[in-house]
């Protein structure tokens, strides 16, 4: 006689962003981080106003109370690969209320959203912290990639301020600000002449931009004017800037979606018209002197991409910061999507 399963202490269950609002910003408040914009606009924003369709929400029930105690979801993503459109979704907003923050719940939870995925994606993704990793290669998601964040310093002054005395940093830093402006001036000499121009809204400029690169066959984000108008136009927090990189001919050759916290110019997204292979070098060295000219101290940027495509920031100065790793799961095993190159940037994470 074989013996009786104990009953199941959490289940997992679709549910529909139009219909579970409240319940989802009720397991948010306290658990998860939305201060820059609050729960209720980041909501209706992703959850509700999405570019395409909504994205695949997950609810943590505790069986022995009914009570909903959990939540993640996976936002969907046009991205191709290899030409062909493929149906992406990345992980965001997990959230599991305090007092059922344990393993269990947890990889229930995430077990669930891979269930949906594999169901209703090609590809499910996603950018877990430090303490989230053991619990998504648990679930299932293999390291795909790792996304890196660079940093390239423009004024100095206020980073030897962390080890000198201000009036010395400031001298030492002023000093170091002319050298390295001279050599930045001498790369640029005999390079194409490119025209700048900053703007507060995407435009039919990015699609024309876009249709003309290549695309290579790299999973990468369709970086589009639609995707730009919902993706930071829209968004919820913060505004967006956005620099233009045109030729003499007025043809748009790089776009860079900017955000100024404090005096660092934060790289949110880019394309260019080499992307694939990397931003060149002029592109770059017009969004720093376009920085510099408003006055930031630094420019940022997070990129996961085949090395190829990291060495045009690292030659302009940019040291690595941090990175992360990207986790994923594909729906269909094949010798194709193993190892398969991703081209990701901050803007593939969560707002």
């Amino acid at each position: 006689m074989t013996a009786a399963r104990p009953p199941l202490l959490y289940t997992v269950h679709d549910a529909d962003p139009g219909q579970v609002r409240d319940t989802v910003i009720s397991i948010w408040r306290g658990n998860l981080g939305h201060e820059r914009c609050g729960h209720e606009a980041k909501y209706e924003w992703f959850y509700v106003g999405s570019e395409g369709p909504p994205p695949l929400l997950q609810l943590l029930r505790h069986e022995p109370s009914g009570d909903w105690v959990g939540v993640c979801a996976a936002g969907q993503r046009r991205m191709l690969w290899r030409g062909r459109e493929i149906r992406a979704g990345v992980i965001v907003d997990f959230a599991v209320l305090p007092e059922h923050r344990s393993l269990g719940p947890a990889l229930t939870l995430q077990q669930g959203l891979i269930t949906a995925g594999a169901r209703e994606l090609d590809l499910l993704y996603g950018f877990p912290n430090p303490k989230a990793v053991a619990v998504v290669k648990r679930a299932g998601l293999a390291q795909l990639a790792e996304i890196v964040g660079y940093v390239r310093v423009l004024r100095h002054g206020r980073y030897l301020g962390r080890y000198l005395p201000a009036p010395l940093a400031g001298i030492l830093g002023a000093l170091i600000d002319l050298a390295v402006g001279a050599r930045d001036g001498f790369r640029r000499l005999g390079s194409r002449p490119l025209r700048v121009e900053w703007t507060e809204r995407a435009d039919e400029r990015m699609d024309v931009l876009w249709r003309e690169s290549d695309h290579g066959t790299a999973l990468v984000m369709i970086r589009d004017a639609a995707y730009a108008r919902w993706r930071f136009d829209r968004a919820p927090f913060g505004a967006t800037r956005y620099l233009f990189v045109s030729n003499k001919a007025g043809e748009l050759r790089a776009w860079f979606a900017t955000r100024s916290e404090s005096d660092i110019l934060r790289v949110r997204d880019f394309w260019s018209v080499d992307a694939i292979d990397g931003v060149g070098r002029s592109s770059i060295d017009a969004l720093l002197q376009a920085a510099r000219a408003t006055g930031h101290s630094a420019v940022s940027v997070e990129i996961g991409a085949p090395a190829r495509c990291h060495s045009g920031w690292t030659s302009r100065g940019f040291f690595e910061r941090r990175r992360r790793p990207v986790h994923g799961s594909w729906s269909v095993t094949s010798p194709e999507t193993v190892g398969a190159e991703l081209y990701v940037t901050s803007s593939d994470k969560d707002g």
